[in-house]
């Protein structure tokens, strides 16, 4: 039984504990624990069906100190105020260890995006836009897909949000489609940036990545393109893959001993990330219990579900062969099984480090909004690659300086840069 966690607690207790090792002013870390502003608000929606039904939004700005807040949107069921405040508190520390000039922030509403209508989700979207508006923009606080949300969604946001401001505004939101101002590399860019780090830590490691095995928690856009990237750009083998079956409301593992196809079962898996189990089992694959994954005798475990999968008692299933972890997902790892890969000397690529590759290239999407000029996909992964390896290098560089974690190490590049900011422009 997986064990309930609270993310914007964990969030919390992570960043209390690093600083505390940079000795931090306690009023500044009082300053950093809690966002700036949080909005939730009521929306009604015009079903299909002629009824009306009340939906309820979210958007928190945890810090603007770098410049404008970024961060995705949710539509997922499980989604709470608190699951907000702790993404949009990641995402400070996520664009900070980038080092891409923007803050932090989240949203979400609790729903499941497959119960809707094309048309039903489209209201949706419009509707979260029309009560936040005024509190967000190219400057302010831009909004990007998350779980659940799609570049298509983000496209209605971004035409909503211009027809009430009265102008074109792609930079408005990002993650948004080809062709109607999106970047591309977009897609694949969360996916191909936990590989470029998993990349470099298994250098550090001396780690063949040919030789390596590699078990993979979701099958969403992430996790589709790090198994992707980890057998085409590594030459590595993925054996697994977990995913969310919507029809029997439960997770499975899809494995094969010889190593999976993840092009083949991206071509079987709906816009959810629920694979089809017959055309897998056809094809040649086992199902397996959800937490399958874990106990795989692999080389490097991707979580890149939700966060809390990798808790106190997920982890004593953990393999002795594993030597990485790579978090592709948010906050996947609990600090108590952060103990257990401390106490086993297995190395983590901390989650907004790992997968700070989509806010990068969202980054990159806003750039080109502004410029009016659009890079190749080349261009966009060529910069994408430059900026996590330099990433890495400097959370590498700090864990070996300071001897310290590397998820602490992280938070104290991240940290170090946001509170130089608040310095820079007065605030403490």
């Amino acid at each position: 039984m997986t064990e309930l966690i609270n993310a914007f607690q964990m969030a919390q207790r992570q960043f209390d504990h690093v600083a505390e090792q940079l000795n931090l002013d306690p009023q500044i870390a009082e300053v950093l624990r809690w966002p700036s502003r949080e909005f939730k608000f009521s929306i009604p929606v015009r079903m299909d069906d002629g009824s009306i039904r009340l939906f309820f939004g979210y958007r928190v700005q945890h810090c603007d100190v770098r410049g404008p807040g970024k961060g995705g949107i949710r539509f997922h069921p499980s989604e709470t105020m608190d699951t907000v405040r702790a993404l949009a508190m990641w995402m400070t520390w996520k664009t900070a260890v980038a080092d891409i000039p923007l803050g932090g922030g989240k949203g979400g509403v609790p729903v499941d995006p497959a119960t809707l209508t094309t048309g039903e989700k489209e209201r949706l979207c419009r509707g979260w836009i029309q009560q936040i508006w005024r509190n967000i923009g190219p400057r302010q606080d831009v909004p990007a897909p998350d779980v659940g949300t799609t570049p298509q969604m983000m496209g209605w946001m971004m035409d909503e949000y211009s027809k009430l401001v009265g102008k074109y505004t792609p930079g408005a939101v990002t993650g948004k489609p080809v062709g109607g101002g999106g970047s591309l590399g977009r897609t694949e860019a969360t996916g191909y940036g936990v590989i470029y780090t998993v990349r470099e830590a298994m250098q550090h490691l001396k780690l063949d990545p040919t030789k390596s095995l590699a078990a993979v928690q979701g099958f969403g856009n992430v996790a589709q393109h790090a198994a992707i990237g980890f057998t085409e750009l590594l030459g590595g083998k993925v054996i697994c893959v977990s995913y969310w079956d919507r029809a029997d409301r439960a997770s499975y593992t899809v494995s094969r001993a010889e190593g999976i196809d993840p092009r083949f079962l991206k071509s079987i898996t709906d816009q959810y990330g629920t694979i089809d189990k017959d055309q897998a089992q056809k094809a040649g694959y086992v199902i397996e219990d959800a937490d399958a994954w874990i106990a795989k005798d692999v080389d490097v475990l991707i979580p890149a579900a939700l966060e809390g999968q990798v808790n106190a008692e997920t982890v004593k299933k953990v393999s002795d062969r594993v030597r990485l972890i790579a978090e592709g997902a948010n906050g996947p790892t609990t600090p108590e099984a952060d103990e257990f890969f401390k106490a086993n000397n297995i190395f983590v690529i901390p989650d907004f480090l790992c997968n700070a590759g989509g806010v990068t290239v969202s980054y990159f999407e806003g750039v080109q909004n502004d410029m009016n000029y659009y890079w190749t996909r080349e261009e966009a992964l060529q910069r994408l690659d430059t900026k996590m390896t330099q990433a890495f290098k400097s959370v590498l560089e700090m864990s070996e300086g300071e001897k310290v974690f590397m998820r602490d190490a992280a938070y104290m590049v991240a940290i170090k840069r946001v509170v130089t900011a608040m310095e820079l422009r007065g605030w403490i």
